[in-house]
Order: structure tokens, then C-alpha cells, then sequence
């Protein structure tokens, strides 16, 4: 089944995490926390840098995040994943979030962001990314 993207472009990178926003996520409004939001994406950048590094990592930073739309109830989070700089024991991971419409296959975009990760060992120290 291909999505419906008015006006919108394809998400960037790998489908790393899909999940339904539910009602105990939102606000007194009925939108979904962007907190929230953030939370999934950190998840899907930490499952792509573990990859990545072959190891454990931790989140040291998140460029610049702008909300574009909201999310509501029944909406699919559907978050993307890209590799970018890697440096020796960091790496930059771009992540995109796109919330499939509730009962439709309207894709939008809802953010984007790029996440430094830092591959650390047992002890959480740096180490050295596997080239």
C-alpha cells in the first residue's frame, strides 16, 4: 500500500520506529507531548547508533527541533533514521518524525532533528567507533 504525501516530500532514512499515540500521551488540549515525540525519536537514534557502533551509546546533544504539525490520538509515529558525521567516538544521526494520520494513509511530518551520540563502553567511557 503506498501513503498519500500532500505537499510533503519522502521521509529521509530507515524506518527504525512505528507506534500509536495513544490518549494517556497528550496534553489538555488533545495533542500529543512533544516530549513525547522527542522521547520516540531519541529511541529510534539510540537503536540506529547501537547498530552503528556495534555497542552501547549515549545521547550528548539534539540540534535545533521545530514542531511542524501536531499529533493526535490514533496517529501512527512513524520515525526515520540517517547516519551522518561520524567522528571517532561520536556520531551525528538525523532523525526525522512523521505521524501517519489516524485511519488514513496520510503521511506528515511532524519534526526533525539531529542527535549526537557517543559510543561509550561498559564503564561509560568514550571508545573508539568500529570504521
Amino acid at each position: 500500500m503506498e501513503l498519500a504525501l500532500p505537499d510533503q516530500s519522502q521521509p529521509v532514512g530507515q524506518l527504525t520506529i512505528k507506534i500509536s499515540a495513544m490518549p494517556a500521551d497528550t496534553n489538555a488540549n488533545g495533542d500529543i507531548f512533544g516530549g513525547w515525540v522527542m522521547a520516540r525519536m531519541d529511541q529510534a537514534g539510540g537503536i540506529a547508533g547501537v547498530e552503528r557502533a556495534q555497542g552501547r551509546v549515549v545521547t550528548v546533544k539534539v540540534d535545533t527541533m521545530n514542531f511542524i504539525r501536531p499529533m493526535k490520538v490514533g496517529d501512527v509515529l512513524c520515525v526515520y533514521s540517517s547516519i551522518g558525521e561520524i567522528g571517532r567516538t561520536s556520531m551525528k544521526i538525523h532523525i526525522e518524525a512523521w505521524a501517519q494520520r489516524f485511519r488514513t494513509n496520510v503521511m506528515e511530518k511532524v519534526t526533525d532533528a539531529t542527535f549526537t551520540f557517543v559510543a561509550v563502553d561498559d564503564d561509560g567511557k568514550p571508545r573508539m567507533i568500529p570504521r
